[in-house]
C-alpha cells in the first residue's frame, strides 16, 4: 500500500514538473522579449530659428525595391549576375554601400529597422515566423512610409512579400502580397511582382512604390549561395533594375524619382540567415538615379571577392530612414537612430543646408536620448567645464560634445568648415552606437519568477526521480555530471556558440564507460568488445560529418571533403542506406504475407530514393551522376513534380503507419489475453523503420548515410542491454538526441534552421504542416533516438517482468525514464534563464544568449513534451 502511494505521489510530482516547464518558459519570455517603448505620433519639422525652412529635396518620388537575402557580393563582386547594375556604379548613376544588418537577420525586424530607423526587438524573430501575426504592426509608428503618406503628394503601392502588409495595414492604396515562406517557389513569387512594374511606371498617381522579391532568398534556403539557380536569378533581378532605371532616365514624370534597392539581410554559406555571421549581416544597398552623378564617389565595379563581404562604404540599415527623409523632404521618423549618409550631403551645395540637415538629425536623436535618460542630461548645471573635463558616463560625454558642436554650428556656415561636418557625423555615430547598444527594457521581476518556476520544476523532477528509480546514488553520478556541467556552460558565450563539442565529448566518454562496464560484466566476450569499438568508431564519424557551431562552421568536414566532392561515393552511401531500410521494413512487417511486405516495402523505398534524386537534381544537378542519373532516367514517374513525388512517399508512409499501428494493437491485445506468451514487438519496430524513411526524406541528401551509423550504435545498445540499467538507457538516449541534432548541422544560431525540406509535398503555404516538416527536418536524428529508446525500454520492461521484478513493470520503467529526462530539461531551462538574466547587459545577449533561449524553448516544448513524452509515451503504451 505504501509503495502504491509513493508511486502515485511520484507520478503527480512528475506531472507537476512537466506542467511548470512551459509555464516558466512563458513567464520568462514575456519579461525577456517585451516590446520596446516608442515615441508616439508622427514627427513634424522643428523650427530651427537660425536656419529657416528645411532644404529643398532633390527627389519627390521613390521606388524602394528589396531583394530578399541580397548579400553584398551578389551585386559587387566579379562573380555576379548584376552586370547592368555594375555599369551604373561605374558610370556614377548608382551609389553603392554595404549595409550592416544587426542580428536577428530575418525579414521582419530588418524591415522595421529600414522603415523606422530604430533597432527592433529580438521577439520579432518569433513574430517573423507567424504568417497570421498582426501584433507586430507598424501602423501606429512613425516610419518613412507614414511620412510619405502624410505628404499627400501621391498614392503608395506595394508588390511582393506580404510581411509589408502585416507591418503596414491600410497604408498601401494598391497592393498584391505573396507569402514569404513558400521557399520551393523560385519563379512565380517573383513574376507576381514583376508583372505590375511596367503599368505602375507609366502611372503618375503614386509617390512611393515598394517591391519585395523573394526568389533569391528561396534559392539560398534550398541550394545555398552557390546554387546553379543563383546567377540566373541575379540576372533576372538585374533586368528589373534596368527596366526601372530606363524609365527614370527616359520618362519626364520620373525626373525626380529616386530608386533604392537593397537586401534586407544576407545569407551564410549554407544559404540561411538569422544570426550574425559576416555574410548574414552584409546586404547590398544602392541609391540609383541619373541625378546622382552630381555626387562624385569615383566608385567602380566589379570588385574582387572579399571574405568579409565589405564593399565600398559601410552604413547601418537604420541610416536609410534619415537619408530618405533628406532626399525626399519629410521629417526624420521619431524613433530613428540612423545617421544621414554623408556621401549625399553634396546634393546640397550650400553649407547652411548641410549644417541644417545634420542638426535636424542630431535634434531628433537627442529627443530619444532625453526620453531615455530625462531632460536633465542636457541641463547646463551638468555641462560645466569641470564636469565635461571628467565625464562620469558615456551619455554625459555625449551631452558635453553636443554643446560644443551646437556652439560651433554658425561658425561652420560662415567659414565653410568641413571639419564641423566630420565632427558632427562622428558625434551622431557615437550617439547611434550608444543608444543601439542599450539593453532592452526587461521586466526583471518576470525574469526572476520564470527562473524560480523552472527551479521549482527541477526540485519536483529530482524528487520524482528519487522515488521512481530504485538504484544506488552512485548510478546517478554521470547524469549529475552532465546536468551540472551543461548548466555551468550556459554562462559562457563561447561554449554556447560551440555547444556541439560538449555533447560530442560527453557522448564519447559515456560510450567508453559503457564499454568498460561491459568488460567488467560476468560474461564479457570478444564480440562485445568489438561492438564497443565499432560503436565508438561510428560515433567518431558522426561527430565529424558536419562542421557546425559559429567559429568553424565553414571548415572542412566529412561531407565537404569526401561526400559532396565525390558524388559517386555520396550515392553509394545513400543507396546502401535505402537498401538497409528496405530490409528493415520487410523484417519488421514479417506478420504480413510475403508478397505484400516485399512489394509494399520496395515501392515505398523506390518512391523515397527517386524523390531524393529528383530533389537533388533540382538543387544541385552536378551531384546527380552515375547510378543516380541512371535511376532518374529509368524512373517510371519521370516528369512528375517534386510535390507529387513527395506526396507519394507521404501517402505510402501513412498507409504503412496505419498497418504498423494495427499490428501493434493486435499484439497488445494478444499479450493481454496470453500474458505468458513471448512479446511481439514488430509493430513498434515497423513504426521506427517507417519514421526512419520519413526522416531520410526530410534530411539533406548528404546526411542520409548518418542513419546507417545510428543503426550501428542502436544495435550495440540493444546487444548490451542486459548489462545496462534504466538510468544507463536514459543517459544514452539524452546524449544521442543532442549529438544527432548537432551532427546534422544544427547549432544555437537561428541561421542553422534548415528550410530546404520544409515544403516537401506542399503546393501552397500551410503554416502547421510547414512547421511540422521543418521540425522533423532539423530534429530528424533526435526523433530517431526517441523511437530507439522506446524499443530499449520495452525490452528492459519485459526482461524485468520475466525475472518477476516488481520495480520493472512497464509503467515504472517509463516513468523512471521520463523523470530522468524531466530533470535535465527543467535544469537546462533554469540554467539558460539564469544565464540570460545575469548576462542581460552582455554584448552578445541578442546574438548568442537570446537564440539559445529560443532553442531551449524548442527542446523543452517540442522535443521533450511533444516527442519524448507524448509520442514516446504513445509508442511505449502500444508496445506494452
Amino acid at each position: 500500500m505504501i509503495q502504491h502511494r509513493d508511486g502515485r505521489g511520484s507520478t503527480l510530482l512528475l506531472v507537476a514538473a512537466n506542467i511548470l516547464i512551459p509555464i516558466a518558459i512563458f513567464i520568462f519570455a514575456t519579461g525577456f522579449f517585451p516590446y520596446k517603448p516608442l515615441l508616439p505620433g508622427l514627427a513634424q519639422y522643428e523650427t530651427l530659428s537660425d536656419y529657416g525652412a528645411p532644404p529643398e529635396p532633390p527627389f519627390d518620388k521613390v521606388v524602394f525595391m528589396v531583394i530578399d537575402a541580397l548579400r553584398s557580393d551578389f551585386v559587387y563582386s566579379t562573380n555576379s549576375g548584376f552586370l547592368f547594375t555594375q555599369g551604373l556604379i561605374s558610370n556614377g548613376d548608382a551609389i553603392p554601400f554595404t549595409a550592416h544588418a544587426t542580428s536577428p537577420t530575418v525579414t521582419m525586424p530588418r524591415l522595421k529597422a529600414i522603415t523606422t530607423g530604430s533597432i527592433p526587438s529580438f521577439l520579432d524573430v518569433v513574430l517573423n515566423l507567424d504568417e497570421g501575426d498582426e501584433s507586430s504592426s507598424l501602423a501606429s509608428q512613425d516610419t518613412w512610409l507614414a511620412q510619405m503618406k502624410a505628404k499627400k503628394s501621391g498614392k503608395l503601392v506595394m508588390y511582393g512579400d506580404d510581411t509589408w502588409l502585416k507591418l503596414f495595414p491600410g497604408t498601401f492604396d494598391r497592393q498584391d502580397g505573396t507569402t514569404s515562406f513558400f521557399v520551393s517557389d523560385f519563379t512565380e513569387v517573383d513574376n507576381n511582382v514583376t508583372r505590375h512594374i511596367a503599368d505602375e511606371l507609366k502611372r503618375k498617381d503614386w509617390n512611393t512604390m515598394v517591391l519585395h522579391y523573394l526568389g533569391l532568398d528561396h534559392i539560398g534556403h534550398k541550394g545555398g549561395p552557390r546554387s546553379p539557380h543563383m546567377i540566373p536569378k541575379q540576372r533576372e533581378m538585374d533586368k528589373i533594375v534596368q527596366q526601372i532605371f530606363t524609365s527614370l532616365w527616359s520618362q519626364p514624370h520620373h525626373s525626380k524619382t529616386l530608386f533604392v534597392f537593397c537586401g534586407d539581410h544576407g545569407m551564410n554559406d549554407a544559404g540561411n540567415h538569422g544570426a550574425s555571421s559576416a555574410g548574414e549581416t552584409s546586404p547590398a544597398l544602392l541609391f540609383v538615379s541619373p541625378k546622382l552623378q552630381a555626387v562624385q564617389t569615383n566608385a567602380h565595379a566589379p570588385l574582387p571577392e572579399n571574405e568579409s563581404f565589405q564593399f565600398y562604404s559601410s552604413v547601418e540599415q537604420s541610416d536609410i530612414a534619415p537619408t530618405l527623409a533628406a532626399l525626399l523632404g519629410f521629417p526624420i521618423p521619431k524613433n530613428n537612430l540612423g545617421v544621414l549618409i554623408p556621401e549625399f550631403l553634396s546634393m546640397w551645395p550650400k553649407k547652411e543646408d548641410q549644417v541644417q540637415l545634420l542638426l535636424r538629425n542630431a535634434h531628433q536623436i537627442l529627443d530619444i536620448i532625453t526620453a531615455a535618460f530625462g531632460p536633465e542630461i542636457l541641463d547646463a548645471a551638468n555641462l560645466t567645464p569641470e564636469n565635461c573635463a571628467h565625464p562620469q558616463t558615456d551619455y554625459q560625454e555625449l551631452a558635453c560634445e553636443w554643446q560644443d558642436i551646437l556652439d560651433a554650428a554658425n561658425h561652420a556656415i560662415v567659414a565653410d568648415d568641413d571639419v564641423w561636418i566630420t565632427r558632427t557625423i562622428k558625434w551622431l555615430r557615437k550617439a547611434q552606437s550608444l543608444m543601439s547598444g542599450m539593453a532592452s527594457n526587461y521586466e526583471v521581476p518576470r525574469l526572476f519568477i520564470g527562473a524560480g518556476v523552472a527551479l521549482a520544476a527541477v526540485i519536483l523532477a529530482i524528487t520524482a526521480t528519487s522515488k521512481s528509480i530504485p538504484e544506488p546514488a552512485s548510478s546517478f553520478v554521470p547524469f549529475g555530471g552532465v546536468v551540472l556541467s551543461y548548466g555551468i556552460m550556459m554562462f559562457a558565450s563561447s561554449y554556447v556558440e560551440e555547444e556541439q563539442h560538449f555533447w560530442y565529448w560527453a557522448t564519447t566518454a559515456w560510450f567508453g564507460l559503457l564499454g568498460l562496464k561491459g568488460f567488467r560484466s560476468n560474461s564479457p566476450s570478444s564480440m562485445q568488445g568489438m561492438g564497443s569499438i565499432t560503436a565508438l568508431v561510428a560515433l567518431r564519424l558522426i561527430r565529424g560529418w558536419n562542421q557546425t557551431g559559429q567559429k568553424f562552421a565553414g571548415e572542412s568536414d566529412i561531407v565537404k571533403r569526401f561526400i559532396t566532392s565525390n558524388p559517386s561515393l555520396l550515392w553509394f552511401l545513400v543507396g546502401c542506406t535505402y537498401l538497409w531500410i528496405h530490409r528493415e521494413i520487410i523484417s519488421s512487417l514479417a506478420s504480413l504475407p510475403r508478397s505484400v511486405r516485399y512489394s509494399g516495402a520496395t515501392g515505398l523505398v523506390l518512391a523515397g530514393i527517386t524523390f531524393k534524386v529528383a530533389f537533388t537534381n533540382e538543387e544541385a544537378p552536378e551531384l546527380v551522376v552515375g547510378s543516380a542519373r541512371k535511376l532518374l532516367d529509368m524512373d517510371l514517374a519521370r516528369g512528375a513534380s517534386l510535390v507529387t513525388r513527395a506526396r507519394t512517399v507521404f501517402y505510402g508512409l501513412g498507409f504503412g503507419v496505419a498497418v504498423a499501428v494495427g499490428m501493434a494493437i493486435s499484439a497488445k491485445r494478444k499479450r493481454a489475453r496470453f500474458p505468458s506468451r513471448k512479446a511481439d514487438n514488430q509493430g513498434i519496430a515497423a513504426l521506427h523503420d517507417l519514421y526512419t524513411l520519413l526522416a531520410m526524406t526530410q534530411s539533406r541528401t548528404s546526411n542520409i548515410p548518418l542513419f546507417l551509423l545510428f543503426n550501428i550504435i542502436n544495435q550495440y545498445i540493444r546487444a548490451s542491454s542486459k548489462n545496462l540499467t534504466l538510468i544507463d538507457l536514459s543517459i544514452s538516449s539524452l546524449l544521442l538526441q543532442f549529438t544527432a541534432f548537432f551532427a546534422f548541422g544544427g547549432s544555437n544560431a537561428i541561421s542553422s534552421v534548415d528550410l530546404s525540406n520544409a515544403y516537401n509535398g506542399i503546393a501552397d503555404f500551410n503554416a502547421p504542416v510547414v512547421g511540422i516538416l521543418t521540425y522533423i527536418s532539423n530534429w530528424a536524428g533526435s526523433i530517431y533516438w526517441t523511437f530507439a529508446t522506446v524499443s530499449w525500454l520495452l525490452a528492459l520492461s519485459r526482461s524485468r517482468k520475466e525475472s518477476r521484478d516488481n520495480a520493472g513493470t512497464g509503467m515504472a520503467v517509463w516513468k523512471g525514464h521520463v523523470a530522468v529526462l524531466t530533470v535535465f530539461v527543467a535544469s537546462s531551462v533554469a540554467a539558460v534563464m539564469m544565464a540570460c538574466t545575469a548576462l542581460r547587459t552582455h554584448l552578445f545577449i541578442w546574438t548568442v544568449f537570446s537564440p539559445k533561449y529560443l532553442y531551449c524553448v524548442a527542446w523543452g516544448l517540442a522535443q521533450h513534451l511533444g516527442v519524448n513524452l507524448a509520442l514516446g509515451g504513445l509508442l511505449f503504451w502500444l508496445g506494452m
